[in-house]
């Protein structure tokens, strides 16, 4: 397995995959870790997960460049995504045991409640985007219910994975508890049905979740997916236009628009497109590649150059289906996995603009005829993990994002993102499951029933 710096093409570092017997081995010992931790207080476990922040904190900056070497985020980016997983491990240190408290329930017994037990080793398939995150907003509450954690972690951050869990070893979790499993995407999968496996968490494309659950559902057991988007953001006629194309921008090109919850298809009614458009195409191209270990950098490389020709691949078919190219488009004659930022315009139905998820600094624009339409394109797509709407009537923008548009996650007048306090997931082909808040740590726990009469 090799790790390859996205942004020059050069070798980072060698590692040698988990073999099969070692990892069975390994899941086994999760079994009796799982056990023992469930045994340690609330505050027991909370004292580990504060540590964690801490240290999660401090070395931020030091995380951060691991990330821009392996998989191309800018540094700035990197340290924001560490100390966003800090926050994570403290909001479930301090809210677990209010979220698993044994819950009274009134019958005709003499005594009856519901309480929550983990479910003992859950295994994560991790993908390299948020390297740390897309880790830590999982196995926070997942650990503070008493769970251990398998993690198999993309093959482009070995190092991430490796710098995970000896953090995670050093803040006081055993190292039974916590495992980095350099597998195959066919040991992955074999794992699943073995029995030390309780249930699986897999953050991917919606074509590696459909195997995952195919696995997990021949082993009847518990998963939860979080998989690809193609998030629509509607631009109604009387938006703040120049606001609304900023909002649009951060979310596009965060990450170099490697991310299911960033924007990606921009529905604008027909009346304010042509001013929308100018917004977005004026500050899409205020956005320079560069150096992603350059604190000055905003846009970095794409993870990988297969990533990169594929994306391009996505962008020239649309053209040829008549989109019309008004900003990048062009592969840089320079080694590494570069994208400049790139935007669409005329984009419509039978395009891959607008039937797949482009991920990459693509912006996708759309011309709705009035507001029934916007939402009809909104919701005219396979996906449905995240949506957001824009004007400056709010209860008018709040009723689409409750009540018309088929995702997850919906916002008003801001770009989309995850928060520990609030449930994230998708519907549709974008996945099944929640992660974050409350319903993100009963996902992994046994909802039991108890009746004494």
């Amino acid at each position: 397995m090799l790790s390859i710096n996205p942004a020059n093409g050069d070798t980072l570092a060698t590692y040698n995959l988990t073999a099969w017997n070692d990892a069975t081995r390994w899941a086994e010992r999760a079994v009796q870790a799982s056990a023992r931790w469930n045994e340690l207080s609330f505050s027991e476990r909370s004292t580990a997960l504060q540590q964690a922040a801490a240290a999660l904190r401090r070395r931020a900056p030091e995380l951060a460049r691991l990330m821009a070497r392996e998989m191309g985020k800018p540094l700035t980016e990197g340290v924001a995504e560490a100390e966003k997983c800090a926050w994570v491990c403290e909001y479930y240190a301090e809210n677990a045991k209010g979220f698993l408290q044994q819950q009274p329930v009134e019958s005709d017994a003499s005594s009856s409640y519901v309480c929550f037990e983990p479910l003992g080793v859950v295994l994560a398939i991790m993908p390299w985007n948020y390297p740390f995150w897309q880790f830590f907003r999982f196995a926070a509450p997942a650990l503070m219910a008493g769970n251990a954690v398998l993690l198999k972690h993309s093959s482009q951050v070995p190092g991430c994975a490796e710098a995970i869990t000896g953090l995670l070893h050093e803040a006081g979790l055993p190292q039974e508890l916590v495992v980095n499993l350099r597998l195959s995407r066919q040991h992955a999968e074999e794992l699943i049905g073995q029995r030390s496996i309780a249930a699986v968490t897999f953050t991917g494309s919606t074509e590696g979740g459909r195997s995952v659950a195919t696995r997990a559902g021949a082993a009847l057991k518990k998963v939860v997916l979080e998989l690809g988007g193609s998030d629509p953001y509607l631009i109604l006629e009387d938006a703040d236009i120049p606001a609304a194309a900023e909002a649009c921008v951060k979310s596009r090109l965060g990450n170099a628009g490697q991310s299911c919850i960033a924007a990606k298809r921009f529905i604008a009614v027909k009346s304010v497109r042509q001013d929308f458009e100018g917004e977005l195409l004026a500050r899409m191209r205020a956005y320079t590649p560069g150096d992603p270990l350059d604190p000055a950098t905003r846009l970095g490389p794409m993870a990988s150059v297969e990533l990169r020709d594929h994306l391009h691949v996505q962008v020239q078919k649309s053209v040829a289906a008549g989109a019309l190219l008004m900003l990048g488009g062009a592969v840089p004659a320079q080694p590494g996995a570069w994208y400049p930022p790139t935007v669409l315009s005329g984009v419509g139905p039978d395009m891959p603009a607008y039937d797949e998820e482009l991920f990459g600094p693509v912006a996708a624009v759309l011309e709705a005829n009035d507001e029934e339409d916007a939402i009809r394109i909104a919701n005219d797509t396979r996906f449905g993990l995240g949506a957001a709407v824009f004007s400056r009537d709010r209860s008018r923008a709040e009723y689409i994002a409750r009540h018309r548009l088929r995702a997850g996650t919906c916002f008003v007048n801001e770009f989309v993102r995850s928060d520990p306090r609030l449930p994230f997931g998708g519907i549709k082909q974008s996945g099944y499951g929640r992660e974050l808040s409350l319903f993100g740590i009963q996902e992994f726990v046994n909802i039991k029933t108890v009746y004494v009469k």
